[in-house]
């Protein structure tokens, strides 16, 4: 993967570790090609396929990241890809999956509706199908955040990574524990999108009828068939934020770091300030996991985050 995608620099914060009481690194996945950790997977999963699989041609379903990564992995590649989006997905996402040479589709009110066409249509095409998380090459690409990070920062103990559906939480826990067992791993969900959560705390699969989350990255209906046994093996927890958490936290990174954090990237960040005091952790990871903030959603972020600046917000609700 190394002469493929880029190796994201870690940002510290002097100010964040003394919020925390840790010394915390931020994995900048929101600097990643794409500008999300998503072209990982896709990239490594697309590398798996055999000439003739790549001749066939590449689909998927996304509203954003998942879509944009799979389209420029598959251009690296030489491979056909049709990608199905919700008719209401912002133009900006739909316009950068184009720029990156995929062919769009644009059907249906939601996600689960572009995903239904997406699967008739592989049935008609003979395409290979990419899973944004319920696949283990494409787990396994989104390992490879941990191996780095690892390497960038061997002191780190305890880990905090975003969780939709499971794929990146499940590829960052094996690899984790692969090197050392003794590293915690910490899923943090929106509590409006709390599939895994549910499942995890009670060992019942849980269906969501639905989500609402402005983490419009992580709002997945209900844990992946393939992630979901990863996580309850290797995930030491997970844990819920509120998007009023997740709002200061995207609010704190662009006044305090200059840097841009959609809502799954800041969720991981906001898991750690809402519940430092209860991680025995002296080097702490957090995974900012994207940057592709739809901006016209900015008015609502400050909405939520309402009152404070975002640096007595976050002290508030640490």
């Amino acid at each position: 993967m190394a002469p493929i995608v880029h190796q994201t620099p870690l940002l510290t914060s002097h100010t964040i570790d003394d919020m925390v009481g840790k010394k915390v690194y931020c994995k900048m996945e929101n600097q990643q090609k794409t500008g999300a950790f998503k072209f990982r997977g896709a990239s490594f999963k697309l590398m798996q396929l055999s000439k003739e699989e790549l001749k066939r041609g590449v689909i998927t379903a996304s509203a954003g990241n998942h879509a944009q990564g799979v389209a420029y992995a598959a251009r690296k590649l030489g491979a056909k890809a049709k990608i199905f989006m919700p008719e209401e997905t912002p133009l900006a996402k739909v316009h950068a999956t184009r720029n990156y040479g995929a062919e769009v589709v644009l059907t249906g009110e939601s996600f689960q509706e572009a995903y239904q066409a997406s699967k008739e249509y592989e049935l008609l095409s003979g395409g290979v199908y990419i899973h944004p998380f319920d696949d283990y090459d494409v787990m396994a690409g989104q390992g490879t955040i941990a191996m780095e990070l690892l390497r960038q920062e061997d002191r780190i103990d305890t880990i905090f990574a975003p969780i939709g559906g499971g794929g990146l939480i499940s590829g960052i826990a094996v690899a984790c524990k692969h090197i050392n067992r003794n590293i915690r791993v910490i899923g943090v969900q929106a509590s409006g999108a709390d599939a895994v959560y549910k499942t995890y705390h009670t060992d019942r699969v849980h269906h969501l009828p639905e989500v609402n989350t402005l983490a419009d990255g992580i709002a997945v209906k209900q844990p992946g068939k393939y992630t979901m046994p990863i996580i309850q093996e290797y995930v030491d927890d997970v844990v819920t934020v509120t998007d009023e958490q997740i709002s200061a936290s995207i609010l704190f990174m662009l006044e305090r770091n200059k840097t841009l954090t959609e809502g799954a990237g800041a969720t991981a960040l906001a898991g750690l300030f809402a519940y430092h005091k209860e991680i025995k952790s002296r080097h702490c990871g957090v995974i900012v996991s994207g940057g592709n903030l739809d901006i016209n959603r900015m008015p609502e972020i400050q909405g939520l985050a309402e009152g404070n600046s975002p640096f007595e917000k976050i002290k508030q609700m640490a």
